[in-house]
């Protein structure tokens, strides 16, 4: 780095300086510009900054100038009076002042004047600047977070356009080739996804469609709203609805075009004999199994699901709703419904299953919806979780280790017992991270809790924490 370049002639160049004109200069150097004898004290100043409180720093003069700093600055000020006093080119140190405001940070620079030992002291005020780098940092989180969004929000529209029942894809208008589609375009194609995305569109239709197509994407690319649209494939087999709009992105114009089909796809049919076999599969499986209608009532179920029930009979359970042996009526059933019609699956939603003689079993009920076929239905797996094995092994009630274990339990205990859970959870969590903080020392973790030595161990011989040996014994008062 080159060095600092001081004037070639200043006896010459600076020689009709005056002391007057000398003070306006050095006051116009900084923000504040400090006169310090030999002794480290502060004889006069100049602020040449409207934003510093002028009350305070006249109340430096005649002040040791390290008693005017806080104490972490007191080592820099002493670096800036030996540098400046052994006349070498101190070089700048931040240092902070108290002030009745709050502390002013300022970045000094130090030189010796005249014959008497004099220091001059030029300031920058520092808070301009970090004013800026904490707009800068807001900035940059601000930026983060609003990337974070958006890639949530692809995260979560990716997830849509993959699980979506409706076949989509998604033209460039430029070349008119596919950028992607989604699974169930290719279902309804038959073709790989891979496959479908660089293909030219329309490609695969017969001629008519082909040229109802080119007319439909010239119309929407004009602005109109043309309607749905008859399309068959090449082979005749497959006669679609199409319809498409125009968006862009990156400044690119994209088709977003829907296929659905007239009359169905058709999916893999069952050789002669199967559905008996997959029916007696069904009837047969060791996790319960039911088909309701829209609203849940029952239409038909296994020999699982039956036993849960506790009733002796199919015949029994079907035309009942199966909020009847739900663990919370009229919340289960209602939460798996919306989540059916918003999303058209569920996974591993956990509840219980009432008996009609008062067994209750914990399950877990994966569910999907079939509102499509003749007549719309849906069907339900239920799973029976109450053997499986726990995290812990100990005897006694086993506490919930987490909100949603408490949460299943809303409907199953009372508010009371729900609340002991929970201060038992929070209890044993801050015995946990008061025993991990402090590396399992239990005088230490005692007095980080507010508790005596004695009541600790009470608590983690009650939530078997830890390898206990002997009590301490009772604290004497």
């Amino acid at each position: 780095m080159e060095a600092a370049r001081q004037f070639r002639s200043p006896s010459r160049s600076l020689a009709e300086v005056d002391a007057e004109s000398a003070s306006r200069l050095l006051a116009a150097t900084g923000d504040v510009t400090l006169v310090i004898d030999a002794g480290g004290v502060i004889r006069d100043l100049a602020i040449g900054s409207d934003s510093l409180p002028a009350e305070s720093l006249d109340g430096w003069i005649g002040k040791p100038w390290l008693d005017t700093v806080t104490v972490e600055s007191r080592r820099k000020i002493e670096d800036l009076l030996r540098d400046a006093s052994g006349h070498v080119p101190s070089r700048w140190r931040q240092v902070n002042h108290p002030t009745p405001s709050g502390e002013v940070a300022m970045l000094y620079s130090a030189v010796p004047i005249g014959t008497r030992g004099r220091i001059v002291a030029v300031g920058r005020d520092l808070r301009p600047v970090a004013a800026l780098q904490q707009r800068l940092l807001d900035v940059q989180q601000s930026m983060e977070r609003d990337y974070l969004r958006l890639r949530h929000a692809e995260a979560r529209y990716r997830l849509l356009f993959q699980m979506a029942s409706e076949a989509v894809l998604i033209v460039d208008a430029a070349n008119q080739r596919v950028v992607e589609a989604n699974p169930a375009a290719a279902r309804l194609l038959g073709e790989h996804v891979r496959k479908l995305a660089g293909r030219a569109f329309p490609d695969g239709f017969d001629s008519p469609g082909t040229q109802a197509l080119q007319r439909m994407l010239g119309a929407v690319r004009a602005g109109a709203n043309p309607e749905e649209i008859l399309v068959r494939l090449a082979d005749g087999k497959s006669e679609f609805r199409v319809v498409a709009s125009m968006f862009r992105q990156d400044d690119a114009s994209m088709f977003l075009v829907r296929l659905s089909p007239v009359a169905g796809v058709a999916g893999p049919q069952l050789a002669p004999g199967q559905e008996q076999r997959l029916a007696e599969v069904i009837a047969g499986l060791p996790d319960g199994f039911v088909l309701t209608d829209p609203d849940g009532a029952v239409l038909a179920a296994n020999r699982a699901f039956v036993d849960y029930t506790q009733l002796a009979a199919e015949e029994q359970v079907r035309g009942q709703s199966i909020d009847r042996w739900l663990g919370r009526p009229g919340v289960d059933l209602n939460a798996l419904l919306a989540n059916l019609r918003q999303h058209g699956t569920v996974r591993l939603f956990s509840t219980a299953l009432r008996g009609e003689y008062g067994g209750t079993t914990d399950v877990e009920i994966s569910a999907v919806s079939a509102l499509r076929s003749d007549p719309p239905c849906l069907g339900f797996s239920i799973r029976n979780v109450s053997r499986r094995p726990s995290a812990e092994g100990r005897a006694g009630r086993v506490l919930p280790r987490s909100v949603e274990q408490l949460t299943e339990l809303v409907g199953r205990v009372s508010l009371k017992e729900l609340v002991r859970e929970t201060t038992d959870v929070i209890e044993r969590l801050c015995i946990e991270a008061a025993l991990e903080l402090s590396r399992d020392n239990r005088a230490s973790a005692a007095e980080m809790l507010g508790l005596s030595r004695q009541s600790l161990y009470v608590k983690l011989r009650r939530y078997g924490l830890g390898d206990l040996g002997p009590e301490p014994e009772a604290e004497t008062p």
